[in-house]
């Protein structure tokens, strides 16, 4: 096991801004991961839910899997997506909780942030809010939500036994949660997941499907499955990505857990 200190934690954060800063502010450029319209199709979003989104949304979209094949949201929940970005799964979340329900996001990058709010009040979606945060520390009280999202998150974050305990902690009994994320099938060493910098590129901070859906059992989920896996990494336009990814087995997942009620 790798521990970060507080200073590598500091500068994963601040990678991981800069780098979802770019695809906020600038998501006409290519990066090493599909992103935007392109990357929803590959991951499989049904095209009419795309089509009823607005393109400020989509064009930022830096997802690794469709966690709505869960199908665990239910008209009038209260959900909230952990790592919110430019806002396709938060807005289509708070489409299919209804005006009765309320879909709140959470992100640390304040250009993320600014283009999801932005987006959802231009959509005339007032079920909507976006609040600064992280997926170690989400501002939401205890048993506060029907629903937990994510798409892509997780693997960056450095304590990932923190960020699933308040998972746990924002849920009610009874509560479900729904996630994509990249997981691997060969550890990267020691010597990579040493380096904060590295993290943003979302391999070296993974760890295995087994040991993710471990994490959640232990922290006291039920009914934890994994949906279904995605060779993420095969629509990345960057070579060196791409043999990266195969040589540790790095993929994305979907899957779907329970907090007893």
């Amino acid at each position: 096991m790798v521990v970060i200190t507080s200073d590598q934690r500091d500068v994963i954060f601040d990678a991981v801004r800069t780098m979802y800063t770019a695809v906020a502010d600038q998501p006409e450029q290519e990066y090493h991961f599909p992103t935007g319209r392109r990357a929803l199709d590959y991951v499989g979003y049904p095209p009419e839910y795309l089509d009823r989104l607005p393109a400020a949304a989509i064009e930022s979209f830096a997802g690794v899997g469709y966690p709505f094949a869960a199908e665990v949201l239910r008209t009038g929940d209260t959900v909230v997506d952990i790592g919110s970005g430019s806002g396709t799964d938060l807005l289509l979340a708070a489409q299919l909780v209804g005006p009765e329900g309320y879909a709140v996001g959470i992100d640390m990058t304040a250009a993320m942030r600014q283009k999801c709010l932005a987006t959802a009040r231009s959509a005339g979606l007032i079920n909507v809010d976006v609040l600064e945060g992280n997926a170690e520390s989400i501002p939401l009280p205890d048993a506060s939500v029907d629903v937990v999202t994510s798409n892509g998150v997780i693997n960056l974050v450095p304590d990932k036994r923190a960020a699933i305990a308040e998972i746990h902690r924002v849920l009610r009994p009874g509560g479900r949660v729904q996630l994509a994320d990249i997981v691997v099938t060969d550890l990267p060493s020691a010597a990579c997941r040493a380096k904060p910098q590295l993290w943003a590129e979302c391999i070296v901070g993974a760890t295995t499907d087994i040991d993710y859906l471990d994490m959640f059992r232990a922290a006291g989920f039920a009914e934890v499955d994994e949906l279904s896996g995605l060779d993420y990494f095969a629509a990345s336009t960057s070579d060196s990505t791409r043999q990266t990814a195969r040589g540790f087995g790095a993929h994305s997942m979907v899957m779907r857990a329970v907090k007893p009620g």
